[in-house]
C-alpha cells in the first residue's frame, strides 16, 4: 500500500496548508480527500505536489507492505 502520511509532515515543515497546496497545484478537494485516504493518485499529480513543495517523492509517499 502506498501511504501519504509523509506528505502532511512535509507540508507542515514547509508551512504549507492544504489550501495553499490546492492553489499551487490546481488540485480539487476530491484529490486532497483521496490523499488523506491513501487512495490511488495519478503520477502527474504526485509530480505537481513534489514541484510545489520542492521535495522528492519519498518525502511525500512511502510503500508499506500489506
Amino acid at each position: 500500500m502506498i501511504k501519504f502520511d509523509k506528505l502532511w509532515k512535509t507540508m507542515e515543515s514547509k508551512g504549507v496548508t492544504t489550501y495553499r497546496l490546492r492553489e499551487r497545484c490546481g488540485l480539487d478537494r476530491k484529490t486532497i480527500r483521496r490523499l488523506k485516504e491513501n487512495d490511488n493518485i495519478e503520477t502527474k499529480t504526485l509530480n505537481k505536489i513534489c514541484a510545489a513543495l520542492d521535495c522528492k517523492l519519498e518525502d511525500i509517499a512511502e510503500y508499506i507492505p500489506e
